[in-house]
C-alpha cells in the first residue's frame, strides 16, 4: 500500500522570528533565486543589518534583476515554507487586473526548496496552498515557468494541474528554455 500522506508544511510570512533559519540556509549555500546564486550577497546584507535586510527583501519599491537593472517591484505575496524548520520560499507576484506580466518576470509564482528538504513533496504542497491566494486576488489561472532541464519543478507544476503554455528562451542560460504552464486556481 502506498503512503499518500501529504507533507506537513506551513506557509509563514517572512519575519524576524524566522530570519535566523533563513540565514542558516543561506550559509549552507541555498539561494532563494533559481536563476543566479545570491546566497553570499544576501548573507552579507543580512548580517550587516537584519531588520533592513528583511524590509528590503520584500518591501523595497524596486527589485534588482540579474543584469543589474532595478525595476519596479510587482505586488506580491511572499512566504517561507516550514515543516518546523526552514524549507524554502514561495511567492505569487502579479499585476492587478491582468494576467499579463512585464518582460522582467517569467511567471506569477516562483518557489525553491533548500537542497536538504527536496524530494519530499514540499514544493508541490506549497504550490497547492498558494493557489487559493491567487484566486482571492482575482486570478482564475496563473502562469508558472521552469527551466527546460528542471524535471523536479516540472513535476511539481504538473502535479498541480499545469497545462503547457509555450516556452521562451532563457535569458541567463544560452541554449536553454523556460517552459511555461498555466495552472488553474481553485474555486473559493
Amino acid at each position: 500500500m502506498t503512503d499518500l500522506t501529504l507533507p506537513s508544511i506551513t506557509l509563514v510570512r517572512p519575519s524576524l522570528e524566522w530570519l535566523s533559519a533563513y540565514e542558516d540556509a543561506l550559509a549552507r549555500g541555498w539561494s532563494p533565486n533559481t536563476d543566479q546564486d545570491v546566497s553570499r550577497e544576501q548573507l552579507r546584507q543580512l548580517r550587516r543589518d537584519p531588520v533592513r535586510f528583511l524590509h528590503n527583501l520584500y518591501n523595497s519599491p524596486t527589485v534588482r534583476l540579474p543584469d543589474g537593472r532595478d525595476v519596479p517591484r510587482l505586488p506580491a505575496h511572499d512566504f517561507w515554507i516550514s515543516d518546523g524548520d526552514f524549507c524554502g520560499r514561495i511567492g505569487f507576484r502579479f499585476q492587478r487586473g491582468t494576467e499579463d506580466l512585464p518582460r522582467t518576470a517569467y511567471g506569477h509564482i516562483g518557489y525553491t526548496i533548500v537542497p536538504w528538504k527536496q524530494r519530499r513533496g514540499y514544493a508541490t504542497e506549497a504550490l497547492r496552498r498558494i493557489l487559493p491566494l491567487a484566486r482571492a486576488e482575482g486570478f482564475s489561472r496563473v502562469l508558472i515557468t521552469c527551466d527546460d532541464d528542471n524535471e523536479g519543478s516540472r513535476k511539481v507544476i504538473l502535479a498541480n494541474g499545469g497545462t503547457p503554455a509555450g516556452m521562451t528562451p532563457h535569458d541567463r542560460r544560452p541554449g536553454h528554455w523556460k517552459l511555461g504552464f498555466w495552472v488553474a486556481t481553485p474555486e473559493l
